[in-house]
């Protein structure tokens, strides 16, 4: 059991851990203002108390009890997800490196980019599925970003996945978020929103991919206000996008409404 003189400092540790899903060494020191040496002996006590679970260079919630499962959101707004994918897929070029983030909406892109007519792409990806539905796909080679894995995501992040972003430059990014409201997207757990931004900051257009059913929902971390984000790629219409508050620029947004226009001028 946890000694009774440190238990509200791991009470609080505990917290925090819950809420953000990760939090590396260095952020767990920052939060709750100890040594190293003092946080290793607190994250050693709240893994011996059966409260969280260790990981490479921190410490990592029990996603068996708190995330659904890649699995169980796969089919969730499964005909949103593949209209998001339909509006993505005239972006891709031959010769292309992308990268392809975690998440069943950028999966459903890669899903269906097979039959779109493009060769020489190189994909990296951190998501495991996406990994899997391209290995055999004549044309597109498929990188795969190492490091922690997490099951309930099929997916890999931390500092060691971090670090093997840092070999590639990308033409574009596919990236998913959990919500979007007026002031910005929102994801799930600061882990992800740290690898995400790395990405972005590697990518010549971080393309965000949410579909109609994120408008209007936030979550725990907050990840970019709008004048930071690349593009979006929605189903949302602009109408749908305006009464939630979100007004982007045109060449920012990639959705039907822009679609059909475009289709217009030609």
């Amino acid at each position: 059991m946890v000694h009774h003189l440190g238990r509200p400092r791991h009470n609080e540790l505990s917290r925090l851990i819950r809420l953000h899903s990760y939090m590396p060494l260095a952020e767990v020191c920052r939060r709750v203002q100890v040594s190293a040496a003092t946080a290793r002996r607190d994250l050693a006590a709240l893994v011996k108390d059966h409260r969280i679970k260790r990981s490479y260079g921190g410490a990592l919630v029990d996603f068996d009890r708190r995330f659904p499962s890649f699995s169980q959101r796969r089919h969730r707004a499964l005909g949103s997800k593949r209209r998001v994918a339909k509006i993505t897929l005239g972006l891709i070029q031959p010769g292309m490196t992308l990268f392809f983030d975690v998440g069943t909406t950028v999966y459903t892109i890669a899903e269906a980019l097979p039959a779109h007519p493009v060769t020489e792409v190189t994909t990296v990806t951190n998501n495991l599925p996406v990994a899997e539905a391209l290995a055999e796909v004549k044309g597109i080679g498929v990188q795969i970003v190492g490091g922690e894995f997490l099951v309930r995501q099929s997916a890999f992040i931390g500092p060691q996945a971090e670090r093997c972003l840092g070999l590639w430059q990308f033409d574009l990014a596919f990236l998913g978020a959990e919500g979007m409201t007026s002031a910005g997207l929102w994801n799930s757990q600061a882990d992800i929103m740290t690898f995400q931004r790395k990405v972005a900051g590697l990518s010549q257009g971080a393309l965000w991919c949410l579909d109609a059913s994120k408008l209007g929902r936030n979550s725990s971390v907050f990840l970019l206000p709008w004048p930071r984000v690349d593009g979006l790629l929605t189903d949302a219409t602009s109408k749908q996008l305006a009464r939630a508050g979100i007004v982007l620029d045109p060449e920012r947004l990639f959705n039907s409404t822009a679609a059909s226009k475009e289709g217009r001028k030609s």
